[in-house]
């Protein structure tokens, strides 16, 4: 069984969503892969962000590949970051049980080494509570898709996940 196979088969794994690598010599990216856990209960919430930065022109332009792990539960988010591997994270703020600010802290205060977070918010007025949760970032959503992945790119771009 693969990896992916795998994940998909156990209830809380996260769920992996890969956008296809173009093959070397074909348009590969010469700054590589970027790994970004994206935690929503809502697929549509995670569909959403996916499309916004595959359909980005600032990957495209600088030659970025994205690769998603989605997760639909808290645990699945812990486990996955245990693991190591993920260079950001984008959390949904309305997400439930489990909310994506709450998770944010906690994500903070138990990893060591914890990736940047960008932090999903509805309301104009929950900006504030990506300073309570120690996010690296905070957008509306549902906003604007440009804003989503320009600042999911600086993130990276940051954090150093991918060099310049």
């Amino acid at each position: 069984m693969t990896e992916q196979a795998h994940e998909l088969s156990q209830s809380t794994a996260p769920t992996v969503a890969r956008q296809p690598a173009p093959a070397e010599g074909a348009g590969a990216s010469p700054r590589g892969t970027a790994r970004v856990l994206l935690y929503s209960d809502d697929s549509g919430t995670r569909r959403r962000v996916r499309t916004a930065v595959e359909g980005s022109a600032r990957f495209a332009e600088a030659g970025l590949a994205v690769e998603f792990v989605e997760c639909a539960t808290a645990p699945a988010v812990l486990e996955r970051l245990g693991r190591g591997g993920v260079d950001a994270c984008v959390l949904d703020g309305e997400a439930t049980p489990v909310g994506g600010m709450g998770l944010c802290r906690q994500i903070k205060d138990e990893i060591f080494q914890a990736p940047p977070v960008l932090l999903l918010v509805a309301r104009p007025q929950d900006a504030w509570l990506g300073a309570w949760s120690n996010a690296e970032s905070v957008v509306r959503f549902p906003g604007d898709p440009a804003v989503l992945a320009g600042e999911l790119g600086g993130l990276l771009e940051r954090s150093a996940s991918l060099p310049a």
